[in-house]
């Protein structure tokens, strides 16, 4: 068993820290000026591999113990495969991008695979074979690094002498709302939560829900005492906080496995609502600004007639080879909203959905109890949540409405350090015997050890 893999938890949580400065790089002023006098040393794919691995490898079946009986909950559950990071309603709502100076790949996603494939994918990791899980996770995108320039309001300033350095893997998790999203509002808009969304934009009044109103007899509760009232607003940012948690996880990981392999590794910015979309080729559906930022008709005619009233990219899918690889659940991939929603539907539910195909979880030992008791999604829910969202596509022609379909926070970058920056400016607890052993290795021009 090699270094990396019988480094301690413990370990890894103590020494962990942000380190930038890797082989052949330069910070060119400051008190802290030094230029690397090593060529840079790309990663190798074994060492991408693991890394990948730490985001968010497929480890096996969620365990998904909840109560599937009706009313309790459990068919919120839309997938049954884990990640070595937490998802909500086991979505795997966050995909990865690895790009380096080689190109841009995607990493899929378990519910990107066919389901028969998902369960050799989980005994590959169990049995350490990182490298073959990578080679068939990922789609590659471009044959040169993808990143948006590096400057403000792409980056921050403080990371332009870094970020995007020649050797380093740039690790970008993705954040993809619409499933999540749509999910989600199938739950509150069932008859155990009854919540009932106004639209903040348009005098508060109700979202397409008008028709579910208690007050007209049906089961939202749109009495605000009832304390079950919300704004589109409040339910998007809680679908984006949502999914930022569990890319918070995915940088965490990749935290820890690259201070276990000795390599230096920080998250950086990467928060703009396009910028990385666009340099990774995404399929996108230019909107004017006034339209994406969903101002009123007078506000709209004011911004054309000021000539304030450009186009703004707004990412839908990533495509490559003909596949897509992600797609936002509304058009153009689907007809309507409403047959967004069925996808959805279709997918948690169906007969080849991710809650009732046979063998869908092989944790549970009757699988076909379970998969029977399931209760199915409220017709009432599901009328509901149709409502609400073509009125969004019918109001504001995107969905969602306050935010991209694709959302991209903090990247994470991963490559050799050079210990002379740290020698010369830092004391020696600065970095760890693994990044000690990792530089005597590649400075000497020696290979990188074996994963196992």
């Amino acid at each position: 068993m090699n270094q990396t893999a019988s480094y301690s938890l413990l370990q890894a949580l103590r020494e962990r820290r942000s380190r930038r400065f890797c082989l052949g790089m330069e910070m060119p002023a400051g008190p802290l000026a030094h230029k690397s006098r090593f060529k840079p040393r790309p990663l190798t794919e074994d060492e991408e591999a693991l890394l990948a691995f730490a985001a968010c490898g497929i480890t096996g079946p969620a365990l998904g113990d909840l109560s599937y009986a009706a009313g309790g909950g459990g068919n919120i559950m839309a997938g049954l495969c884990g990640r070595t990071v937490a998802s909500g309603d086991a979505i795997q709502a966050v995909g990865l991008i690895i790009t380096n100076d080689a190109g841009a790949w995607h990493l899929r996603r378990p519910q990107d695979f066919a389901a028969r494939d998902v369960a050799e994918l989980a005994q590959m990791s169990q049995r350490g074979e990182f490298t073959s899980l990578y080679q068939k996770s990922r789609v590659k995108l471009r044959d040169s690094r993808c990143a948006p320039p590096n400057r403000p309001v792409f980056n921050i300033n403080a990371n332009g002498w870094s970020a995007y350095a020649p050797g380093t893997t740039c690790f970008v998790p993705i954040n993809d709302l619409t499933f999540l999203y749509i999910n989600g509002v199938l739950e509150i808009l069932n008859e155990t939560t009854g919540a009932f969304i106004l639209d903040e934009r348009r005098s508060y009044r109700p979202a397409g829900l008008r028709d579910f109103a208690r007050s007209r007899g049906g089961h939202l509760h749109d009495d605000p005492a009832d304390g079950r009232t919300t704004t589109i607003q409040q339910v998007e940012t809680m679908v984006a906080e949502f999914v930022a948690v569990e890319q918070g996880m995915v940088h965490q990981n990749l935290g820890l496995m690259a201070q276990a392999m000795g390599l230096g590794g920080f998250p950086f910015f990467a928060s703009h609502d396009f910028a990385w979309t666009q340099a990774l080729g995404f399929r996108q559906r230019p909107l004017r600004a006034s339209r994406y930022l969903g101002a009123g008709p007078f506000v709209s005619m004011g911004m054309k007639l000021l000539g304030r009233d450009p186009e703004i990219p707004f990412a839908i899918g990533l495509e490559a080879g003909g596949e897509t690889l992600l797609k936002a659940y509304s058009p153009p991939y689907f007809a309507t909203m409403s047959h967004a929603v069925d996808a959805v539907v279709e997918a948690k539910l169906g007969k080849e959905g991710a809650l009732k195909r046979p063998n869908a979880n092989p944790s549970w030992k009757d699988q076909v109890a379970v998969t029977n008791a399931i209760a199915p999604l409220s017709p009432l829910a599901i009328a509901a949540a149709k409502a609400y969202f073509e009125y969004l596509w019918r109001h504001y022609g995107r969905f969602p409405v306050h935010i991209p379909p694709f959302k991209t926070i903090v990247a994470f970058q991963a490559g050799h350090l050079d210990l002379e920056f740290y020698e010369k400016h830092y004391q020696p607890s600065a970095v760890s015997q693994s990044h000690r052993d990792d530089f005597a290795r590649v400075a000497a021009g020696l290979p990188t050890r074996p994963l196992a």
